[in-house]
């Protein structure tokens, strides 16, 4: 059985850094690509950061990029995202997501509240 869960959400001050954790299972995890999108109410998901199966390309938005880095463990499998210098902009809720070809798996999704 696939799963995602994704940890580290919550709320933190603009300007904060938070950590998001996503613990996969149930599948080949380094030949997944691994993503992490973010969506607020009323909007669709949108693309945060990616990483490739083995680590070694990574693609950021154009909010994120400076800010925040994807990283991977597969020994572990599990993915990260670090967020630095965060803006009430972020506040979203964070999902993790897995791909490869045609197969997609999503996660729950955890909210990430910037605010003071």
């Amino acid at each position: 059985q696939v799963q995602l869960v994704e940890s580290g959400g919550g709320l933190v001050q603009p300007g904060g850094s938070l950590r998001l954790s996503c613990a996969a299972s149930g599948f080949i995890f380094e030949h997944f690509g691994m993503s992490w999108y973010r969506q607020v109410p009323g909007k669709d998901r949108v693309l945060v950061a990616r990483i490739s199966g083995e680590g070694e390309n990574t693609r950021y938005s154009d909010s994120a990029k400076g800010r925040f880095t994807i990283s991977r463990d597969n020994a572990k499998n599990t993915m990260s995202l670090q967020m630095n210098y965060l803006t009430p902009e972020d506040t979203a809720v964070y999902f993790c997501s897995a791909d490869f070809w045609t197969q997609t798996y999503w996660g729950q999704g955890t909210q990430v509240t910037v605010s003071s």
